[in-house]
């Protein structure tokens, strides 16, 4: 079947856009600040024109067909290209913008990087606030593809090309415990850590999983009493006294714990490997004013090197 662009209204398309991010007819009318029979009525219209069912649905939401999967990537630059050329005189003033931006980060993340991220933002620019994604959200690419994320931060090795990416920091692993720990004593050797209780973090979609198969290629067996799939919970844990369980975590995140919940932390006897934390953007915004300014303080804050902007 072969189309010609005037057989379709471009609103069919900015429809089709949102409702791949978002998965759901309720979302993406209020987002375009429409009634939701008249998205029904708009996906209605691009099935006809298209002659594919482009969403089904399922219990998670509505779920894309194969030709619509293949229509996104397309699609969100077709469009991007678009708003950019029309926008291309457009400036991004920080002191006196009220835009919210939405920032993909994990727990550990928003830990790690929400506090000194606002403490800036309060003196550069007043108005602009802050909202997060969870960065294993199954569909955090498309977000960013949808321009529904505008910069994802942390450690994600499945993203794929399309995205810029720039390091901000290696991380190195350490052991954590609490404070009067049998351990406590400033070193741990490879056979207290084997004899120890471990409590063990698997983020699902994080390279910070491969930690642990790290561990188990090296042959080591632990004693693993607990395994949670977040950081969040770890100090609070770890801190009981009746708690003689360690946790094998990024040394950024146990500064951040140390104090509130009278924890310690020691080297890890391992050889682990340090891996990168990133800032990724998608290739469409690379160019807009205001996604520029907020990746440059946020490198200015936590990047340690110069490192340029490479794209995947």
């Amino acid at each position: 079947m072969h189309m010609n662009l005037n057989d379709i209204d471009l609103n069919l398309l900015v429809v089709f856009n949102h409702l791949l991010a978002e998965r759901r007819v309720a979302a993406v009318a209020k987002k375009l600040n429409v009634s939701q029979p008249a998205v029904s009525n708009a996906l209605n219209r691009l099935r006809k024109l298209l002659d594919d069912k482009l969403f089904l649905r399922s219990p998670t939401g509505m779920e894309p067909t194969a030709f619509a999967l293949q229509l996104a990537e397309p699609v969100a630059h077709a469009l991007s290209t678009l708003h950019a050329a029309l926008n291309e005189r457009a400036t991004f003033d920080p002191a006196t913008s009220a835009r919210r931006f939405t920032l993909g980060l994990n727990d550990i993340g928003e830990i790690n990087f929400l506090p000194k991220l606002m403490d800036k933002l309060n003196a550069l620019s007043p108005n602009v606030s802050i909202s997060t994604l969870r960065n294993t959200t199954v569909n955090l690419q498309d977000a960013m593809e949808a321009g529904q994320v505008d910069l994802a931060m942390g450690t994600l090795p499945h993203f794929k090309t399309g995205y810029f990416q720039r390091r901000l920091f290696k991380q190195r692993y350490v052991c954590m415990f609490r404070s009067g720990h049998i351990f406590d004593k400033g070193s741990l050797s490879l056979d207290e850590y084997c004899s120890a209780e471990h409590l063990v973090v698997v983020p699902p979609g994080s390279g910070h999983a491969e930690v642990n198969e790290s561990i188990e290629r090296k042959g080591i067996h632990r004693n693993v009493r607990l395994t949670v799939p977040h950081y969040v919970a770890v100090g609070h844990i770890l801190a009981n006294n009746a708690n003689n369980m360690v946790a094998t975590v990024p040394e950024s995140y146990a500064k951040q714990c140390a104090k509130p919940f009278g924890l310690t932390y020691v080297p890890h006897p391992l050889a682990l490997p340090e891996i990168d934390i990133n800032l990724f953007w998608h290739a469409k915004v690379h160019k807009e004013a205001g996604n520029k300014w907020l990746r440059d303080v946020v490198c200015g804050i936590f990047s340690d090197s110069e490192v340029a902007d490479a794209s995947l």
